[in-house]
C-alpha cells in the first residue's frame, strides 16, 4: 500500500471519526468489495448504525480487508476457470435433431450485463451442452481451504449466453406450432427474475427503450403459423387465423387491443376458462401479427425496480387463434405465448409506496399459485388447484388435456442459480424428474 493510499484513507476516516465522536449513538462502518481478476478494491459506505460507542477504523486494518477479499474471490476466479478449460463445449446448433415432448422445460443464461462487466463479477454458470448446466458453488472446508462445488444438471435444453432468439425459438416454440393444425393447445411460457431477458426474447431485441418486435419468439411463432397455413396439407382444413393480446395486471384481465378494456376469466359447462369480451383481431399475415404485437406491448403495465428500470408488472398473453370457416367459426386451435412478470424479492423493488408493493405481492402469489399446481401435478393429484390465481385459472389449458403441449424457457442470472440449488440437492443429481425441473425453475 502506497503513502498517498494510505494519506488518503487516513485523512477520511480522521474527518468521519471525528465528526461522530460526540455522538455515542452512532458508528460508521464501510462495505468492502473486490473485483475478481484484479487488485482494485472498492468501498461503499459510510453506514450508520446504532451504537454506545463510536468505531474507529485505521486505513491499516482496513486495506488488509480489502486484501483479503480481493484474494478470495480471485482464488474462486481462477479455479472457476481451471474447470471449464477441461469441459467440453458443445453448445447447441441449428442442426440438431428435435425430439417432440408433451411438456419441454429449458433454461437460457442471462449474459452479463454493463454493470456486471463493469464490477468484473464472477461467472458461476456454465452451460456445456445440450441441456447440461453446471453451477460453480464456492465453499470453505472446516479448515477454510477454498474449493468449488460443481454441480451438473440436465433440462431438454440449456442455450449459453451466446444463444440467439431464432436458436431459443427453433427448440422451444417452435415444435408446437404444427400442433394447433392438429386441433391442440400449444403454451410456451417465460420465466425469470426481473431484468433477466424475458421479455427480450418473447417480444423482440431492444434497441434503448424501442423493441424490434419482427426478432422475437412472438414474431416467429407468426411466420411458422402463416406457413403452416398456406402449406397444402392444410390447405382442405379452411382455417383462418385471429390474435388477441391480454395481460393479467393485480389479478384483473385487461385487453390490450382494445384500450386496455377490463375482462373477466370464468369457467364454462366444459371447466373451460374463458376470458369474457376478449377482442379477436382477424389477420392474413404475420407483419399484421407484428402490428397487433406492437400495439399490445405499448399498452402493458410497467415499472421501476432496482433490477430493472423498465420492468413489466403484468402477466402478458398473446394468442394466436386458429378457427373454422364456418358458421359457428369452430375453434381448431390456439397457441398461447405467455411472458409471465418477473419474479421479484423485496430488495428487487426501489419504490416503497403502496402501489408498488401491492404489485410485488400480487405477482409473487400468482407465481406461487403455478408452483403449486405444478407440484400437484407431479404428485398425480386428485385436485389441482388451478383456482388459486387468475394466472393458473387461464393457464390451465396448457397443463390439462390429451392434446395440449408446454415448453417452459426459464431464464437466470447467477445469482438466482445459487439461490436455487437447495431445491436441487433434494432431486438427483442428473435426471430428476420432469416436474421437480418445472418446480427448480419456479423456486427463484
Amino acid at each position: 500500500m502506497n503513502d498517498c493510499m494510505l494519506d488518503f484513507f487516513q485523512c477520511s476516516l480522521n474527518c468521519i471519526n471525528s465528526y461522530f465522536s460526540s455522538l455515542t449513538w452512532f458508528c460508521v462502518t464501510f462495505s468492502c468489495y473486490s473485483v475478481p481478476g484484479s487488485a482494485d478494491v472498492y468501498v461503499s459506505g459510510p453506514r450508520f448504525c446504532s451504537r454506545t460507542t463510536p468505531t474507529i477504523i485505521s486505513p491499516q486494518k482496513l486495506w488488509l480487508v480489502f486484501l483479503e477479499g480481493s484474494r478470495a474471490n480471485q482464488k474462486f476466479f481462477e479455479m472457476i476457470q481451471d474447470f471449464r478449460a477441461t469441459l467440453e463445449i458443445t453448445p447447441l446448433s441449428t442442426t440438431e435433431t428435435i425430439e417432440p415432448q408433451r411438456i419441454c422445460v429449458c433454461v437460457r443464461k442471462q449474459p452479463f450485463n454493463k454493470q456486471e462487466i463493469n464490477k468484473k463479477e464472477i461467472d458461476v454458470v456454465s452451460v456445456p451442452g445440450k441441456g447440461a448446466l453446471v453451477v460453480h458453488e464456492p465453499k470453505h472446508k472446516v479448515d477454510l481451504t477454498k474449493y468449488l462445488d460443481n454441480q451438473v444438471f440436465h433440462f431438454d435444453y440449456s442455450f449459453d449466453e451466446t444463444a440467439t432468439n431464432e436458436l431459443v425459438y427453433k427448440f422451444t416454440a417452435k415444435p408446437l406450432v404444427q400442433s394447433i393444425f392438429e386441433g391442440g393447445m400449444a403454451t410456451c411460457f417465460a420465466y425469470g427474475q426481473t431484468g433477466s431477458g424475458k421479455t427480450h426474447t418473447m417480444g423482440g431485441d431492444f434497441t434503448g427503450k424501442q423493441q424490434n418486435s419482427a426478432k422475437g419468439i412472438y414474431a416467429l411463432a407468426a411466420q411458422d403459423v402463416f406457413a403452416y397455413l398456406h402449406h397444402r396439407r392444410y390447405a382442405n382444413l379452411d382455417l383462418s387465423a385471429y390474435v388477441s393480446f391480454f395481460e393479467i395486471y393485480n389479478g384483473k384481465v385487461y385487453d390490450l387491443l382494445h384500450k386496455k378494456a377490463k375482462l373477466r376469466a370464468l369457467e364454462d359447462e366444459r371447466q373451460q376458462v374463458q376470458v369474457v369480451g376478449l377482442k379477436e383481431v382477424y389477420v392474413t399475415s404475420a407483419e399484421e401479427v407484428i402490428k397487433m404485437i406492437q400495439i399490445g406491448s405499448s399498452c402493458r403495465t410497467s415499472g421501476q425496480t432496482s433490477a430493472n428500470a423498465n420492468s413489466s408488472r403484468s402477466h402478458a398473453f398473446l394468442q394466436i387463434v386458429l378457427r373454422r370457416n364456418d358458421r359457428a367459426t369452430t375453434l381448431h386451435g390456439k397457441f398461447s405465448l405467455v411472458d409471465l412478470a418477473g419474479n421479484e424479492r423485496g430488495t428487487d423493488v426501489s419504490s416503497n409506496d403502496r402501489s408498488t408493493l401491492v404489485e410485488t405481492a400480487e405477482i409473487n402469489r400468482s407465481l406461487l399459485a403455478l408452483k403449486e399446481c405444478i407440484r400437484s401435478l407431479g404428485k398425480n393429484s386428485d385436485h389441482i388447484p388451478f383456482r388459486m390465481s387468475t394466472l393458473t385459472k387461464v393457464l390451465r389449458d396448457s397443463f390439462i388435456g390429451e392434446k395440449s403441449r408446454t415448453c417452459m424457457v426459464c431464464y437466470h442470472t447467477k445469482f438466482d442459480f445459487l439461490s436455487a440449488l437447495d431445491i436441487l440437492k433434494s432431486t438427483s443429481n442428473k435426471f430428476f424428474s420432469l416436474f421437480h425441473r418445472l418446480l427448480w425453475c419456479l423456486q427463484v
